[in-house]
């Protein structure tokens, strides 16, 4: 391998989904100021609207993730099309 191509902030992080509140470890090089205690360590926290734990490809399950409320403005404009 090449040298001195790599980055030097590879670490351990914590990586939660915001949608079902899961979180696991992992290596990442992305900037955050959050950090998180997770089983008994600190670790800066990268936080996710979606994983592979919420999903509906992984999960087999339809769900629907509304962030900004565009499905409830959504279905108010059209709801007088409804039958």
């Amino acid at each position: 391998m090449k040298k001195g191509i790599h980055p030097e902030n590879y670490r351990l992080v914590v990586f939660k989904d915001m949608s079902n509140d899961e979180v696991f470890l992992g290596k990442s090089t992305a900037d955050t100021k959050d950090t998180i205690e997770f089983e008994g360590s600190e670790y800066p926290l990268i936080k996710m609207e979606i994983s592979s734990t919420s999903h509906p490809f992984y999960t087999g399950k339809t769900k629907l993730v509304d962030t900004a409320g565009r499905v409830d403005k959504f279905m108010n404009k059209y709801k007088k099309f409804a039958k």
